[in-house]
């Protein structure tokens, strides 16, 4: 779960990045599924860090 959590963060810190261009370029739609991309998988994240810790608990 460890090494999924870190994907997952890369790709919500890519939807960040790309929610910022896409703001810049005034693309609504581009905006809208970086935005979407971002909000599921940090949430993911969080929940995962907030439930089982960071490093997570095996048992």
């Amino acid at each position: 779960m460890n090494l999924l959590m870190v994907i997952f963060g890369l790709v919500a810190i890519l939807g960040l990045i790309g929610t910022v261009q896409s703001l810049k370029e005034k693309s609504i739609l581009g905006m809208a599924f970086n935005f979407v991309t971002f909000a599921v998988f940090g949430w993911f994240v969080f929940m995962t860090i907030l439930n089982q810790g960071f490093p997570p608990s095996l048992h």
